[in-house]
């Protein structure tokens, strides 16, 4: 039972580091990774494909602007993915927000712009199938 975050670039740190504090606070295992679905698409598959065997997988990607990386990763998995962008301001938020929110077709991504909510969500998704 783990979150996978992935991050566009390691200049997202403290933005996962905001997702992290709450996870370990729920006792929930992470691993970060930086990776650009522009830049490394295959690197970010390999992080996919590490994980593809396990049950108990969510996976989170940080991204902003032009966010790939969310529906890159929801379109190359079967496991929940979670788009919890970075924002500098809410001017910033209001620009960028579309690429996370709209994905193409079967690229089931969900939107969760409070790290600590997107913590949350995490650990209610990997508690489900011990309700």
């Amino acid at each position: 039972m783990k979150a996978i975050i992935i991050m566009g670039s390691t200049s997202d740190q403290s933005h996962a580091d905001k997702i992290t504090t709450v996870l370990d606070d729920l006792g929930v295992g992470h691993e970060v990774h930086a990776a650009s679905a522009h830049k490394n698409p295959e690197r970010v598959l390999e992080i996919i494909r590490s994980v593809k065997k396990e049950d108990s997988v969510v996976f989170v990607t940080i991204a902003g602007r032009s966010n790939a990386l969310s529906g890159f990763v929801a379109a190359n998995c079967s496991k929940p993915t979670i788009g919890c962008p970075p924002f500098k301001d809410k001017v910033d938020m209001s620009i960028n927000i579309h690429s996370t929110l709209q994905m193409p077709s079967n690229t089931p991504v969900l939107t969760v712009l409070d790290p600590g909510n997107c913590a949350i969500a995490v650990q209610r998704m990997l508690s489900l199938g011990s309700m």
